[in-house]
């Protein structure tokens, strides 16, 4: 936005400071660090919304100081998907990071975080392979490259992430767990509108009817909990009803499934399980879920 860091800061806000460097973030985080302050991280892509303030908010309960990262990770995008169009308000981020308490915003641009040259890769196994990582190629080995520079770079103790985007969640805690990665990660729960939606930077993609209708994709999730804590048993059924009840409604699933909560494998016994959703209604692609 702005040429000079030092300027930007102070012409966003006057209280939030902005770094955009790796040398600047670890600078402050070390400061932090010196005075034995706890550091969280919570990285977004900006478009803020209440799910990502009450990650904020969830933060400053667990740590002393807390980052913020705004990246447009054009890496988790695929070719015909909305990196274009994806909303950009960086000013009304800060904004409504300061309102919450945050200390500091830390963002990079792509050239920072891909510079001339930058050949590595994060490729996720198993867990990314199904799901949205069906739906949608490439997109989380995009998600663990980012998110590993982002946790290498930040070097936080804790990180949040919020429950909305599960499969996600249980891939990064298991690349975290894998690369032996010294940070604590937190799943904080879905933030929902008062009609159930969850709360998403792409909800306002929708048109005024497709708003409306979104929320008919929480109420099929809340309907197979219901049936499944009432005994049934029948997963396949319950999802192939979800996707019939979805599909005459003018949507596109994806996918609507129950899975084991600790892997997203299919269940096999008496486990935790969660039901999870991804649709397409026009042109805005929806996820959500509810644990069982």
């Amino acid at each position: 936005m702005c040429a000079k860091p030092g300027v930007a800061e102070k012409h966003l806000s006057q209280s939030l400071p902005i770094v955009r460097s790796v040398s600047e973030l670890r600078a402050r985080v070390a400061g932090w660090r010196s005075a034995h302050r706890r550091v969280a991280l919570v990285p977004t892509m900006g478009a803020l919304h209440a799910g990502h303030l009450a990650l904020v908010t969830a933060a400053r309960e667990r740590a002393d100081r807390v980052v913020a990262s705004i990246f447009v990770n054009p890496r988790q995008f695929g070719p015909a998907e909305d990196l274009d169009r994806y909303p950009r308000d960086e000013a009304g981020d800060v904004a409504k990071l300061a309102s919450v308490g945050c200390d500091l915003v830390y963002a990079p641009t792509v050239e920072v975080m891909y510079p001339p040259g930058f050949g590595t890769r994060v490729l996720i196994d198993r867990l990314g392979d199904g799901l949205c990582g069906a739906a949608r190629p490439g997109h989380f080995d995009g998600v663990g490259i980012v998110v590993t520079k982002l946790l290498t770079q930040a070097q936080p103790d804790l990180a949040l992430f919020g429950e909305k985007d599960w499969q996600q969640l249980a891939i990064i805690r298991r690349l975290v767990a894998d690369l032996d990665l010294s940070v604590e990660v937190d799943g904080v729960p879905i933030v929902r509108d008062t009609d159930g939606l969850a709360l998403s930077s792409r909800n306002g993609y929708l048109s005024a009817a497709e708003r409306a209708e979104a929320p008919r994709l929480n109420r099929q999730l809340v309907r197979i909990r219901e049936r499944v804590q009432a005994g049934e048993r029948d997963y396949l059924r319950l999802e192939t009803e979800a996707m019939a009840e979805l599909a005459a409604h003018g949507w596109h699933p994806d996918y609507v499934t129950v899975r084991r909560r600790s892997d997203l494998q299919p269940p096999s016994g008496d486990e935790a399980l969660v039901v999870l959703a991804a649709a397409r209604l026009g042109t805005t692609r929806l996820i959500d879920n509810l644990e069982i």
